[in-house]
């Protein structure tokens, strides 16, 4: 290498005209302002789970102090084992994991199906079932939850956990976010397919299915917290204990007498790890479904 050649680098460094230190000044306070807007949504967002797990670590006097303390003066995990020990936890947990697994994979399947024929078939009255499903996500949960009542009392579903699950799984919501990601998928992905001799339901099931991995996790994630989270709808069907989730579970520890705070602290913070877990290892597939989900149709 010529010593022209090493030089050129060196002359159009120079050449280039230096940043202001208007410039300069602009960008820190720029960035002054991103990490200022960065903490306190931090405060806002992750400080009531670090006061929730750091109330779950005190005892009872020091969760009510006056003063509150960050910080516990001694650590008690002694509470997280008095959360098994005083009820059920586990079992609580239990029927929570599984209700909210069985409701998320057959809502999906279901929702898959009927967006995808929403999408693509043609048939009569196709817009007028798809705006009649899309309206009911105007219709709070509450002013149905009676008649639903009745509907499972008369199935004989209360107390079971058909009761807890089926009446769950249908979601306007679902569909209506898979039948916009169907309407943006290439249509000649299927066509050739179709060509090749392929029915629908094997479009469906190994060409559209694949590609709705993305889409189908991240509505997997709503689905599972929504259900993880419920609590006025096992209140309601739910009678035994062996059928109550950890949202129903967690009311043990208010008696007639006083309210154990730190042991709610405890088990509160036991009920929102699964959901933190299974957020942060799929929070990628969240954000490309949500990104891959168009407005189109």
């Amino acid at each position: 290498m010529s010593p022209t050649t090493e030089a050129a680098p060196a002359r159009e460094a120079a050449a280039r005209p230096p940043i202001p230190r208007r410039r300069r000044r602009h960008r820190l306070a720029d960035r002054l302002v991103l990490y200022t807007l960065a903490i306190l949504a931090f405060v806002v967002l992750a400080g009531p789970l670090l006061w929730m797990l750091s109330s779950s670590l005190k005892d009872g006097s020091e969760v009510l102090a006056n003063p509150p303390t960050v910080v516990p003066r001694e650590l008690h995990f002694q509470n997280y084992v008095d959360v098994f020990e005083q009820v059920p936890f586990a079992r609580y947990m239990l029927n929570s994991l599984f209700v909210a697994t069985v409701v998320t994979a057959i809502s999906l399947l279901f929702h898959s199906m009927a967006a995808y024929s929403l999408a693509r078939l043609r048939f009569p009255g196709r817009n007028a079932i798809f705006l009649a499903i899309l309206s009911t996500l105007m219709v709070p949960f509450t002013v149905i939850v009676i008649p639903l009542f009745i509907i499972v009392d008369w199935l004989g579903w209360v107390d079971t956990y058909q009761g807890l699950i089926i009446p769950m799984i249908p979601h306007a919501f679902g569909i209506f976010l898979l039948r916009q990601f169907y309407l943006s998928l290439p249509r000649e992905l299927e066509e050739a397919a179709i060509v090749d001799g392929a029915g629908l339901v094997k479009v469906y099931w190994h060409i559209v299915l694949p590609l709705s991995r993305p889409i189908l996790a991240a509505l997997g994630i709503f689905f599972f917290l929504a259900n993880w989270n419920n609590f006025l709808w096992p209140l309601i069907v739910t009678q035994s204990q062996e059928l109550w989730v950890v949202q129903l579970g967690m009311q043990q520890f208010t008696g007639q007498h006083g309210t154990q705070y730190h042991l709610i602290m405890a088990a509160s913070t036991l009920a929102a790890l699964p959901t933190l877990i299974l957020f942060f290892v799929l929070q990628r597939r969240l954000v490309e479904g949500i990104k891959l989900t168009g407005l189109k149709g």
